[in-house]
């Protein structure tokens, strides 16, 4: 039993790939704190997987949303409404790039490789948090998943780097825009986990190595820890932090090496 209590809360998680998803640990201890979820999945290879994970959850359900759809987007809250009356919290943890953009030269990235990351990475909150809002009767919360590597180079991550960049610039300005409607906005910078999306980047292993021989820590950081972070940003307890990014890296980054 968490001791935070979410009973009584709803929201919406968007990323669920798999069991090793950063946005499966997060709905998991949200569930397990007493909050109900909807779970979202891209295209119909993915529904049997969410509504697998989904069924282990107390009353959650499974909707479709392809965050680059603004149609399923729109059709999303719409259902959300009619499902749960109001949210309390959104969790956006999605983020692709075409995996030619990850390697090589950042200077080469492509006009359309460069508008697919930003777009799927950092723009589809956008349209999310326009229809989560006024669904947030009671004001809320949005959350977002970045990476170091939008103040700094990281070798294989290159215009995921810009995109984090954007997405974290995003998180500052929806906080002022709706901070009168206590809605608050706010990001989690993950150490390097093993995920399906971070096989994708180039040297990935090598980078969880050098994470853990650097971090203050000296050890690398679980998708629980980064979950029960979610769980305090998502809860009442947080309710005085907005337009902020947490680390949740072992310490990594205040190291100077």
């Amino acid at each position: 039993m968490y001791p935070i209590d979410l009973k009584g809360k709803k929201g919406v998680i968007l990323g669920v790939a798999n069991d090793r998803s950063i946005a499966w640990s997060i709905a998991r201890v949200l569930g397990q704190a007493g909050a109900r979820l909807a779970l979202t999945y891209q295209g119909e290879r993915l529904q049997e997987r969410v509504t697998r994970l989904a069924d282990t959850l107390e009353e959650a359900i499974v909707l479709p949303c392809d965050a680059t759809d603004d149609d399923q987007i729109e059709a999303l809250f719409q259902t959300v409404k009619q499902e749960f009356g109001d949210i309390s919290f959104l969790v956006h943890s999605i983020a692709y790039a075409n995996r030619e953009d990850l390697a090589g030269n950042f200077s080469e990235t492509g006009r359309e490789g460069f508008r697919i990351a930003l777009e799927i990475s950092a723009y589809s909150l956008l349209p999310l948090v326009k229809h989560a809002a006024p669904l947030m009767t009671d004001g809320g919360s949005v959350l977002t998943m970045t990476f170091q590597a939008s103040q700094k180079v990281y070798p294989g991550y290159n215009v995921m780097g810009t995109a984090k960049a954007a997405l974290e610039h995003e998180i500052r300005q929806l906080a002022f825009e709706f901070g009168e409607r206590g809605i608050r906005f706010n990001a989690i910078s993950a150490g390097p986990l093993e995920t399906l999306a971070a096989r994708g980047i180039h040297g990935f292993m090598d980078m969880r190595r050098h994470h853990a021989e650097k971090a203050a820590l000296k050890r690398n950081i679980s998708a629980d820890e980064v979950a029960n972070t979610a769980l305090f940003l998502c809860s009442d307890l947080s309710s005085g932090i907005t337009g902020s990014v947490i680390p949740v890296d072992a310490g990594y980054h205040i190291m100077a090496i």
